[in-house]
Protein backbone atom coordinates (compact mmCIF):
# COMPACT_ATOMS: atom_id res chain seq x y z
CA UNK A 1 0.00 0.00 0.00
CA UNK A 2 2.85 2.18 0.86
CA UNK A 3 4.78 1.10 -2.58
CA UNK A 4 1.11 2.03 -4.41
CA UNK A 5 1.15 5.51 -2.54
CA UNK A 6 4.83 6.66 -3.35
CA UNK A 7 3.60 5.92 -6.78
CA UNK A 8 0.80 7.93 -6.87
CA UNK A 9 2.57 10.84 -4.82
CA UNK A 10 5.56 10.51 -7.71
CA UNK A 11 3.03 10.82 -10.79
CA UNK A 12 1.16 13.67 -9.00
CA UNK A 13 4.69 15.85 -8.53
CA UNK A 14 5.54 14.90 -12.39
CA UNK A 15 2.19 16.56 -13.56
CA UNK A 16 2.91 18.92 -11.41
CA UNK A 17 5.82 20.04 -12.91
CA UNK A 18 5.01 19.68 -16.56
CA UNK A 19 2.38 22.19 -15.50
CA UNK A 20 4.68 24.15 -13.65
CA UNK A 21 4.75 27.01 -15.89
CA UNK A 22 0.89 27.77 -16.71
CA UNK A 23 0.39 27.18 -13.10
CA UNK A 24 3.00 30.79 -12.99
CA UNK A 25 0.87 32.42 -15.74
CA UNK A 26 -2.83 31.83 -13.21
CA UNK A 27 -0.81 32.83 -10.49
CA UNK A 28 -0.12 36.27 -13.24
CA UNK A 29 -3.65 36.14 -13.77
CA UNK A 30 -4.77 36.04 -10.33
CA UNK A 31 -3.04 38.96 -9.13
CA UNK A 32 -3.67 41.30 -11.95
CA UNK A 33 -7.81 40.71 -11.23
CA UNK A 34 -7.14 40.82 -7.26
CA UNK A 35 -5.42 44.44 -8.04
CA UNK A 36 -8.05 45.58 -10.54
CA UNK A 37 -10.78 44.69 -7.83
CA UNK A 38 -9.11 46.68 -5.28
CA UNK A 39 -8.79 49.74 -7.40
CA UNK A 40 -12.03 49.57 -8.84
CA UNK A 41 -13.31 49.78 -5.16
CA UNK A 42 -10.84 52.11 -4.44
CA UNK A 43 -9.81 50.21 -1.06
CA UNK A 44 -6.47 51.38 0.35
CA UNK A 45 -3.76 48.93 -0.15
CA UNK A 46 0.32 49.09 0.32
CA UNK A 47 0.61 45.59 -2.13
CA UNK A 48 -0.67 42.54 -4.16
CA UNK A 49 2.13 40.13 -4.79
CA UNK A 50 1.48 36.69 -5.87
CA UNK A 51 3.84 32.88 -5.46
CA UNK A 52 3.17 29.69 -7.36
CA UNK A 53 4.08 26.98 -5.06
CA UNK A 54 7.47 25.43 -6.01
CA UNK A 55 7.66 21.78 -6.90
CA UNK A 56 9.73 20.64 -3.81
CA UNK A 57 7.34 22.43 -1.69
CA UNK A 58 4.75 20.58 -3.78
CA UNK A 59 6.46 17.39 -3.19
CA UNK A 60 6.93 17.78 0.49
CA UNK A 61 3.36 18.44 1.05
CA UNK A 62 1.96 16.07 -1.51
CA UNK A 63 4.32 13.33 1.27
CA UNK A 64 2.92 14.60 4.17
CA UNK A 65 1.06 12.53 6.93
CA UNK A 66 -0.97 12.42 9.47
CA UNK A 67 -0.97 11.53 12.97
CA UNK A 68 -1.83 7.93 12.01
CA UNK A 69 0.07 7.51 9.24
CA UNK A 70 -2.29 8.57 6.48
CA UNK A 71 -1.65 10.47 3.83
CA UNK A 72 -2.83 14.48 4.47
CA UNK A 73 -3.71 15.23 1.17
CA UNK A 74 -5.05 11.62 -0.78
CA UNK A 75 -5.22 13.57 -4.11
CA UNK A 76 -2.38 16.28 -3.82
CA UNK A 77 -3.62 17.78 -7.01
CA UNK A 78 -6.75 18.87 -6.29
CA UNK A 79 -6.32 18.54 -2.16
CA UNK A 80 -3.58 21.09 -1.72
CA UNK A 81 -5.37 24.23 -2.55
CA UNK A 82 -2.51 26.87 -2.34
CA UNK A 83 -0.87 26.21 -5.10
CA UNK A 84 -1.42 29.44 -6.32
CA UNK A 85 -1.16 32.07 -3.76
CA UNK A 86 -2.09 36.13 -3.30
CA UNK A 87 -1.12 38.27 -1.00
CA UNK A 88 -2.73 42.19 0.02
CA UNK A 89 -1.14 43.62 2.27
CA UNK A 90 -2.66 46.97 3.89
CA UNK A 91 -1.78 50.18 5.82
CA UNK A 92 -4.62 49.14 8.62
CA UNK A 93 -6.97 46.44 10.03
CA UNK A 94 -9.54 47.83 8.53
CA UNK A 95 -8.78 47.56 5.52
CA UNK A 96 -7.93 43.95 5.69
CA UNK A 97 -11.79 43.75 6.43
CA UNK A 98 -12.36 45.90 3.46
CA UNK A 99 -10.84 43.58 1.44
CA UNK A 100 -12.05 40.70 2.33
CA UNK A 101 -15.71 41.97 2.11
CA UNK A 102 -14.69 42.67 -1.57
CA UNK A 103 -13.66 39.52 -2.18
CA UNK A 104 -16.49 37.84 -1.22
CA UNK A 105 -18.61 40.12 -2.70
CA UNK A 106 -16.76 39.66 -6.01
CA UNK A 107 -15.38 35.89 -6.11
CA UNK A 108 -16.55 32.58 -5.04
CA UNK A 109 -15.25 32.19 -1.30
CA UNK A 110 -14.66 28.58 -0.41
CA UNK A 111 -12.69 28.81 2.83
CA UNK A 112 -12.40 32.13 5.14
CA UNK A 113 -10.22 31.81 8.33
CA UNK A 114 -9.44 34.50 10.51
CA UNK A 115 -5.88 33.60 11.80
CA UNK A 116 -5.22 36.13 14.40
CA UNK A 117 -9.02 35.32 16.04
CA UNK A 118 -8.28 31.50 16.53
CA UNK A 119 -4.52 32.65 17.79
CA UNK A 120 -6.59 35.06 19.74
CA UNK A 121 -9.30 32.69 20.83
CA UNK A 122 -6.54 30.84 22.63
CA UNK A 123 -5.31 33.35 24.17
CA UNK A 124 -2.44 33.89 22.62
CA UNK A 125 -0.62 36.58 20.74
CA UNK A 126 1.05 35.38 17.46
CA UNK A 127 0.37 35.04 13.65
CA UNK A 128 -2.40 36.86 12.56
CA UNK A 129 -3.31 36.86 9.05
CA UNK A 130 -6.77 36.33 6.77
CA UNK A 131 -6.85 33.52 5.14
CA UNK A 132 -9.41 33.01 1.78
CA UNK A 133 -9.27 30.34 -0.72
CA UNK A 134 -11.17 31.79 -3.78
CA UNK A 135 -12.36 30.68 -7.36
CA UNK A 136 -13.52 32.64 -10.25
CA UNK A 137 -16.71 31.54 -12.36
CA UNK A 138 -16.17 30.16 -15.62
CA UNK A 139 -16.45 33.43 -17.92
CA UNK A 140 -14.47 35.49 -15.47
CA UNK A 141 -11.55 32.51 -15.49
CA UNK A 142 -11.79 32.49 -19.40
CA UNK A 143 -11.32 36.18 -19.47
CA UNK A 144 -8.43 36.88 -17.04
CA UNK A 145 -6.69 33.37 -18.11
CA UNK A 146 -7.60 31.68 -15.06
CA UNK A 147 -8.03 27.39 -15.69
CA UNK A 148 -11.66 26.92 -15.13
CA UNK A 149 -11.98 25.58 -11.59
CA UNK A 150 -8.26 26.81 -10.04
CA UNK A 151 -8.43 28.07 -6.69
CA UNK A 152 -6.01 30.64 -5.37
CA UNK A 153 -5.06 30.87 -2.10
CA UNK A 154 -5.41 34.68 -0.70
CA UNK A 155 -3.50 36.02 2.40
CA UNK A 156 -4.78 39.15 3.62
CA UNK A 157 -2.40 41.19 6.58
CA UNK A 158 -1.62 44.27 7.43
CA UNK A 159 1.71 45.88 7.25
CA UNK A 160 3.21 45.12 10.88
CA UNK A 161 1.37 41.47 10.63
CA UNK A 162 3.42 40.97 7.38
CA UNK A 163 6.58 42.21 9.14
CA UNK A 164 6.18 40.15 11.84
CA UNK A 165 5.12 36.85 9.65
CA UNK A 166 7.71 37.65 7.29
CA UNK A 167 10.73 37.66 10.20
CA UNK A 168 8.87 34.70 11.88
CA UNK A 169 9.13 32.49 9.13
CA UNK A 170 12.94 33.51 8.22
CA UNK A 171 14.15 32.40 11.68
CA UNK A 172 12.10 29.53 12.23
CA UNK A 173 12.41 28.29 8.84
CA UNK A 174 15.32 28.99 7.12
CA UNK A 175 17.08 29.64 9.96
CA UNK A 176 18.34 26.97 12.87
CA UNK A 177 17.02 27.43 16.02
CA UNK A 178 19.05 25.79 19.06
CA UNK A 179 16.68 23.91 20.92
CA UNK A 180 18.29 25.25 24.45
CA UNK A 181 16.90 28.70 22.49
CA UNK A 182 13.75 27.83 21.41
CA UNK A 183 11.55 29.16 24.62
CA UNK A 184 12.98 32.40 24.59
CA UNK A 185 12.51 32.72 21.34
CA UNK A 186 8.65 32.10 21.52
CA UNK A 187 8.40 34.14 24.08
CA UNK A 188 10.13 36.70 21.95
CA UNK A 189 7.98 36.16 18.93
CA UNK A 190 4.77 36.60 21.07
CA UNK A 191 6.19 39.60 23.07
CA UNK A 192 6.62 41.12 19.71
CA UNK A 193 3.01 39.55 17.85
CA UNK A 194 1.34 41.27 20.84
CA UNK A 195 3.60 44.99 20.37
CA UNK A 196 2.52 44.57 17.13
CA UNK A 197 -1.07 44.69 17.72
CA UNK A 198 -1.16 47.48 20.19
CA UNK A 199 0.94 49.35 17.25
CA UNK A 200 -1.83 47.94 14.81
CA UNK A 201 -4.41 49.58 16.92
CA UNK A 202 -2.73 52.89 17.08
CA UNK A 203 -2.29 53.30 13.43
CA UNK A 204 -5.90 52.80 12.95
CA UNK A 205 -6.49 55.63 15.29
CA UNK A 206 -4.07 57.71 13.72
CA UNK A 207 -6.05 57.57 10.33
CA UNK A 208 -9.16 58.05 11.54
CA UNK A 209 -8.31 60.94 14.03
CA UNK A 210 -6.54 62.26 10.76
CA UNK A 211 -9.69 61.64 8.53
CA UNK A 212 -11.45 63.78 11.21
CA UNK A 213 -9.08 66.24 10.61
CA UNK A 214 -8.94 66.74 7.09
CA UNK A 215 -12.99 66.45 6.78
CA UNK A 216 -12.97 70.02 8.73
CA UNK A 217 -13.49 73.56 6.60
CA UNK A 218 -10.66 74.75 7.27
CA UNK A 219 -8.36 72.07 5.99
CA UNK A 220 -10.35 72.15 2.58
CA UNK A 221 -10.05 75.01 0.49
CA UNK A 222 -12.14 75.63 -1.95
CA UNK A 223 -10.10 79.10 -3.83
CA UNK A 224 -7.37 76.83 -5.46
CA UNK A 225 -7.70 76.93 -9.41
CA UNK A 226 -6.41 73.51 -9.57
CA UNK A 227 -7.24 70.29 -7.32
CA UNK A 228 -4.35 68.72 -5.96
CA UNK A 229 -4.31 65.08 -4.62
CA UNK A 230 -3.72 66.12 -1.16
CA UNK A 231 -6.76 68.77 -1.50
CA UNK A 232 -8.72 66.04 -2.99
CA UNK A 233 -8.10 63.89 -0.66
CA UNK A 234 -9.18 66.26 2.23
CA UNK A 235 -11.92 67.24 0.33
CA UNK A 236 -13.62 63.68 -0.26
CA UNK A 237 -12.92 62.92 3.41
CA UNK A 238 -15.71 65.60 4.19
CA UNK A 239 -18.11 64.45 1.29
CA UNK A 240 -17.59 60.67 1.59
CA UNK A 241 -17.28 60.75 5.80
CA UNK A 242 -18.30 57.10 5.81
CA UNK A 243 -16.00 55.90 3.14
CA UNK A 244 -12.58 54.79 3.93
CA UNK A 245 -9.19 56.23 2.15
CA UNK A 246 -8.15 55.16 -1.44
CA UNK A 247 -4.60 54.98 -2.67
CA UNK A 248 -2.38 58.27 -2.80
CA UNK A 249 -2.08 57.55 -6.51
CA UNK A 250 -5.92 57.16 -7.16
CA UNK A 251 -6.72 60.50 -6.40
CA UNK A 252 -4.03 62.14 -8.31
CA UNK A 253 -6.20 60.02 -11.22
CA UNK A 254 -8.85 61.31 -10.79
CA UNK A 255 -7.88 64.51 -10.55
CA UNK A 256 -6.74 64.34 -13.90
CA UNK A 257 -10.36 63.10 -14.83
CA UNK A 258 -11.77 65.75 -13.65
CA UNK A 259 -9.44 68.15 -15.41
CA UNK A 260 -10.69 66.60 -18.41
CA UNK A 261 -14.30 67.31 -17.42
CA UNK A 262 -12.90 70.91 -16.81
CA UNK A 263 -13.45 70.97 -13.41
CA UNK A 264 -10.97 72.38 -11.85
CA UNK A 265 -11.55 73.69 -8.31
CA UNK A 266 -12.78 72.56 -5.09
CA UNK A 267 -15.71 74.98 -5.34
CA UNK A 268 -16.87 73.64 -9.24
CA UNK A 269 -16.61 69.90 -8.42
CA UNK A 270 -18.62 71.21 -4.95
CA UNK A 271 -21.90 72.41 -7.44
CA UNK A 272 -20.79 68.98 -9.44
CA UNK A 273 -21.58 67.08 -6.50
CA UNK A 274 -24.53 69.16 -5.25
CA UNK A 275 -27.30 67.48 -7.10
CA UNK A 276 -25.87 64.13 -6.55
CA UNK A 277 -28.49 61.60 -4.33
CA UNK A 278 -25.91 59.37 -2.35
CA UNK A 279 -28.29 57.04 -0.90
CA UNK A 280 -29.86 56.43 -4.52
CA UNK A 281 -26.43 55.83 -6.08
CA UNK A 282 -25.63 53.11 -3.32
CA UNK A 283 -28.80 51.42 -3.44
CA UNK A 284 -28.42 50.96 -6.98
CA UNK A 285 -24.71 49.97 -7.07
CA UNK A 286 -25.79 47.30 -4.04
CA UNK A 287 -21.96 47.79 -2.38
CA UNK A 288 -21.64 44.48 -0.85
CA UNK A 289 -18.12 46.03 0.26
CA UNK A 290 -16.96 49.44 1.95
CA UNK A 291 -15.57 51.97 -1.32
CA UNK A 292 -13.16 53.98 -0.93
CA UNK A 293 -13.39 57.64 -1.46
CA UNK A 294 -11.94 57.51 -5.11
CA UNK A 295 -14.76 55.09 -5.65
CA UNK A 296 -17.67 57.14 -4.19
CA UNK A 297 -16.18 60.21 -6.44
CA UNK A 298 -15.92 57.65 -9.57
CA UNK A 299 -19.79 56.60 -9.25
CA UNK A 300 -21.12 60.12 -8.70
CA UNK A 301 -19.35 61.75 -11.37
CA UNK A 302 -20.34 58.34 -13.56
CA UNK A 303 -23.95 59.17 -12.65
CA UNK A 304 -24.08 62.79 -13.14
CA UNK A 305 -21.94 62.88 -16.37
CA UNK A 306 -23.21 59.55 -18.00
CA UNK A 307 -21.71 58.73 -21.53
CA UNK A 308 -19.33 61.49 -21.64
CA UNK A 309 -17.75 60.20 -18.40
CA UNK A 310 -17.45 56.82 -20.14
CA UNK A 311 -15.67 58.52 -23.24
CA UNK A 312 -13.17 60.12 -21.09
CA UNK A 313 -9.21 59.42 -22.18
CA UNK A 314 -8.08 58.61 -18.73
CA UNK A 315 -10.68 56.16 -18.81
CA UNK A 316 -9.71 54.41 -21.73
CA UNK A 317 -9.09 51.34 -20.27
CA UNK A 318 -12.32 50.74 -18.05
CA UNK A 319 -14.76 51.56 -20.68
CA UNK A 320 -16.42 48.63 -20.76
CA UNK A 321 -16.71 48.60 -16.60
CA UNK A 322 -17.69 51.79 -16.37
CA UNK A 323 -20.93 51.03 -19.32
CA UNK A 324 -22.01 48.57 -17.21
CA UNK A 325 -21.71 50.57 -13.84
CA UNK A 326 -23.99 53.63 -15.35
CA UNK A 327 -26.44 50.73 -16.93
CA UNK A 328 -26.80 49.82 -12.94
CA UNK A 329 -26.96 53.46 -12.21
CA UNK A 330 -29.55 54.69 -14.85
CA UNK A 331 -31.52 51.49 -15.99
Amino acid sequence: MASNQSIRIRRAVTRYAAGHGALRAATDSYVGLVTQLLDDAGINYLAVTGRTKTVESFAGKAARRTSTGRLAFPKPLTDITDQIGVRVVTYVQADVEAVAQLLDAQLEVRDDRDMGQETAAEGRFGYASRHLLVAVDDERARAAGIPVGRPASVQIRTVLQHAWAEFEHDVRYKGSVPEEHAHDFDRRFTLAAGLLELADQQFTAIRDRHRQELASPADAPDDDPRIGATDLAAFLAGQFADAGWSRTDHYAWISGLLLELGVTSLAELREVLRGVDDAVIDARMGYRYPPGAVRRLDDSLLSVYGERYVALHGNAHRQELLTARLARLHP
